[in-house]
């Protein structure tokens, strides 16, 4: 399966079910299952931010107890979307999507840059240790690990 590495608490914010998209500077053609990765860095100044904060305490996280060097969760990437333009409410990414609060507070929606839609999440019930990788990468289940 291929795999994502997202530091936190992005890689979180997806899995929960709170962000739908991953935006990256590069696009890719990958659709289909993908392996959400949390990385061993944590933001601690984003999870400071108050949608943010809001988002992970309702699932019971806190910077203290975000996930790392794991895979958290899994997903459909359905869709990678060229962001646009900004407007009053938000931004406007390729195909007339609109983004609006809280999603455009999870990414970095910079007209230029790439919104990778995520559908179909799954939040593992424990994360399983992995060590991650720039881009994308392929992660075997059933070693726990990269291959």
């Amino acid at each position: 399966m291929k795999a994502i590495t997202i530091i936190q608490p992005w890689a979180t914010l997806i899995a929960i079910g709170a962000k739908q998209y991953e935006t990256r500077s590069w696009p890719t053609k990958h659709r289909g299952e993908i392996a959400i990765h949390a990385g061993k860095k944590i933001d601690n100044e984003a999870c400071k931010e108050p949608e943010i904060r809001a988002a992970l305490e309702r699932y019971g996280y806190t910077v203290d107890n975000l996930p790392t060097g794991a895979v958290v969760a899994t997903a459909k990437l359905t869709n990678c979307l060229k962001s646009l333009d900004t407007w009053t409410d938000g931004y406007e990414l390729e195909g007339n999507r609109l983004v609006y609060s809280p999603e455009y507070e999870f990414g970095d929606f910079t007209p230029g840059r790439y919104a990778w839609e995520m559908s179909d999440v799954k939040l593992l019930n424990e994360p399983i240790s992995a060590k991650g990788q720039q881009r994308l990468w392929n992660w075997n289940e059933e070693e726990g690990n990269h291959e």
